[in-house]
């Protein structure tokens, strides 16, 4: 069985703006552990997924 090829995995450049948003969010959040880190995406998505699936879903979410 031949192996595939590996796609190169995208590498996202650390700007300043992004390490200060990143810096605020562990202060906001407290954040410590990967626990923390699931609870303040839950947060900060919740909503926008919530909403995301009433409107594509609306019959069945009622």
């Amino acid at each position: 069985m031949a192996r595939r090829e590996k796609k190169p995995v995208h590498k996202v450049v650390m700007t300043e703006g992004k390490r200060n948003i990143i810096q605020q969010l562990l202060q906001e959040y407290d954040i410590e552990t990967a626990e923390d880190i699931q609870d303040a995406l839950k947060d900060l998505l919740g909503g926008t997924i919530k909403e995301m699936m009433e409107a594509e879903y609306p019959d069945y979410l009622r």
